[in-house]
């Protein structure tokens, strides 16, 4: 079983979550490279803030779109680089218009590599 521990030289690390839109996410992904952050996890995601969905006609029939498609992306990185990477991502996803989406930081705890079972920043 897992059990919290305390990895000797340790630094502090963080998740970067950035929901955006999908046509955005190429321009992302160099962005964050060229920050020097080569892992990132995307997800297919929907959802809506303030622009609410929108309606869409079928057949004759006007129904709505509560839902927006949108990706979610994330990525693990030290103290260091948090800046850095958000100020890449904001300059990649930008449009100036409503729905860009939006950007959550959170501290980890710990990270392992499944494969090798190295801990802390050697395990991103």
């Amino acid at each position: 079983m897992w059990e919290a521990r305390p990895t000797p030289g340790l630094m502090d690390m963080k998740k970067i979550e950035a929901v955006i839109k999908p046509f955005k996410l190429d321009e992302v992904k160099e962005a964050l490279h060229e920050v020097g952050l080569q892992g990132i996890t995307v997800v297919e995601a929907k959802g809506f803030g303030r622009q609410k969905g929108h309606t869409e006609l079928y057949r004759g029939a006007e129904y709505v779109v509560d839902f927006l498609p949108k990706v979610k992306i994330e990525v693990i990185c030290e103290d260091g680089v948090v800046e850095r990477a958000v100020e890449a991502i904001v300059n990649a996803a930008r449009t100036g218009r409503i729905g860009d989406g939006k950007i959550f930081i959170s501290a980890i705890e710990e990270v392992i590599r499944i494969r090798t079972g190295e801990r802390g920043e050697d395990a991103i």
